[in-house]
Parts: C-alpha cells; structure tokens; sequence
C-alpha cells in the first residue's frame, strides 16, 4: 500500500467523523431549542468554539490574523458556512417538514459542481463527479423517504432559504480555498471570534438572553454543539478543504443522513428497511464517486 493510499484513507476516515459531528448537531439543537431560542443558541454555539479554538491556538503558540483584508474575508466566510446559513435553517424549519429540510440541504455537493463548472473551474468538473452529486441526492431522498418531496411547492419561501443555505455552504466550501496559507485551527477560531462578535449583539437585542432560565440539559446541548458540532468540526473542515477539495468536503451532506440513520440503529436499535438500506448505498457510492480521483492512463510501453 502506497503512503499516498493510505493518505486518502485517512481523509475519508475524517470525511466520515466530519458527517458524524454536524450529523449529530441536529440532535443537539432540538435539546437545545427545548429552552434557548435559536439565536441565542447560535450565539453561543459560536462563543464556546471560538474559546475552545482560541485556546488550542494559543497552546500551538499561533496567532490569529491581523490583516484587515483577511479578516474581512474570514467574516464572509464565517457568515456563509456558519452563523448566516444556521439562522436562515433554523427560520426555515420552523415551516418545512425536517425530511424535505434534510434533502433541501444536502444539495450543497451539486451548487459546488455548479458554480466550479460555470465560474471557479478551481478543480476538477467530470461527469464522475455530477453524477456521484446526482447519486447522492438520489440516496438522501430514498433514505428520508419519498414522501418527504410530496411538500413541495408548499411553504415555498421557507424551502428556498433552506435551498438558498445549502447554496451558501457550497460557497463556502469554494471560498474556504483561499484560506491555505492559514492553519485550519487558526482559521477555524477566527472564524468563529468573528462570529461571536456578530451573534452575541444580535442575540441580546433579539432574544433578550438574561430573561431565559436554560434548563441544564440545554445548556450541555449548547456546548455540545460549540465544542464538538462546531469547534472541532471547523478544524476539519478547513483540514480536508485542502486534501479532498471542495466538492469532497460538500459531500459529508450525504454521509450525515447515513450516519444519523446509523446511531439509530446501534444506538437506539433502530431497524433499517430495504429502500433505506439502498439510500445509504447511493449516498456513499456518491461520495465514492466525488472523491476517488480518475485513474491516469497507463504510460504506452517504449518501443
């Protein structure tokens, strides 16, 4: 086994982690939202990743970025990826059935091809890839179950800002590119500084947080999702930008549904249907078929 295959090993093993951690963040959100209102809960979503974050920066003996320019550009990139698409989610699923919710926003791996193939052309644009996009919508879908596209058409405004959230992530995914120069852990937490300094004004004009009495399972919930949902996550998310790419990275969308329909089997011994069964196939033959390069032509024999 060559180090290069082992490499990629790693990466899909962390790609797998990845979809498990913000899998999971569903979970945690609704115990959180039992007590804390959403934007509340973003804030301080956000504030426990950028302690945490700043923290192993500092022990790394980093520094985050001083560079107005660049921290412009981490803002944007925080708003896409983060706090912006989180409130527009959070807004949306208040009128969108959680099944069509999980489809509507597992289509970010197909706006990466998209907008890679019309304007970036940043990495690679095959037909593999738009079909293991394609495939992987299609895994989601038989995963929540057909029906869940029988809302369609309705609520429409809550739909298109969940579609136009999985748009933004897909951006993100894109944007995040030009951050290599940067340590993934510095450009998580400050990402995430920039956040905090944005949601916690926000929650306090909004939500008024020190009239909220939070129960303590929501506020083990909101830490949850800030130390392991968030700040760990974001460190891999920024690592695998550079090994997988784009696309790569977009495509834990698809292992998310899988990963949440296998806790519930180990964890809550759930069962598994045929249909849902094939849904998980599709999801990672999708995956399977962003990620695994092309195999090169074989060098012709000299004569």
């Amino acid at each position: 086994m060559t180090p290069s295959q082992i490499d990629k090993r790693v990466e899909f093993a962390l790609l797998l982690l990845l979809a498990l951690l913000w899998g999971s963040s569903y979970f945690f959100i609704k115990l959180g939202l039992v007590t804390i209102p959403p934007v509340t809960l973003i804030a301080c979503r956000v504030s426990v990743a950028a302690i945490l974050l700043c923290a192993i920066v500092i022990w790394r003996g980093e520094r985050l970025p001083t560079d107005p320019k660049i921290l412009v550009q981490l803002m944007l990139q925080a708003f896409l990826n983060s706090f912006g698409a989180w409130t527009i989610v959070a807004w949306g699923q208040q009128y969108v059935e959680s099944s069509l919710a999980t489809v509507l926003n597992s289509t970010s791996p197909l706006f990466v091809f998209l907008i890679t193939f019309f304007f970036t052309r940043h990495e690679s644009t095959s037909g593999r890839r738009l079909l293991g996009a394609c495939i992987g919508i299609g895994g989601v879908i038989l995963i929540v179950g057909t029906d869940a596209l029988s809302g369609l058409g309705q609520q429409v405004g809550a739909q298109l800002g969940i579609l136009f959230a999985a748009f933004m992530y897909g951006c993100a995914a894109i944007y995040g590119k030009r951050f290599g120069h940067l340590s993934p852990t510095v450009t998580a937490a400050t990402a995430m500084v920039l956040a905090s300094a944005v949601m916690i004004p926000f929650s306090l004009l909004v939500d008024e947080p020190w009239t909220i009495n939070p129960s303590a399972t929501s506020l083990m919930a909101a830490i949850a999702l800030g130390v392991m949902c968030t700040g760990v996550a974001l460190m891999l998310y920024f690592r695998l930008l550079r090994t997988l790419g784009s696309m790569g990275v977009a495509s834990q969308g698809y292992l998310r549904t899988a990963v949440g329909v296998m806790l519930g089997v180990f964890v809550l011994g759930e069962s598994i249907s045929p249909l849902i069964g094939v849904g998980i196939a599709a999801a990672v033959t999708g995956v399977i078929l962003i990620n695994v390069p092309a195999r090169k032509p074989a060098a012709k024999a000299q004569e």
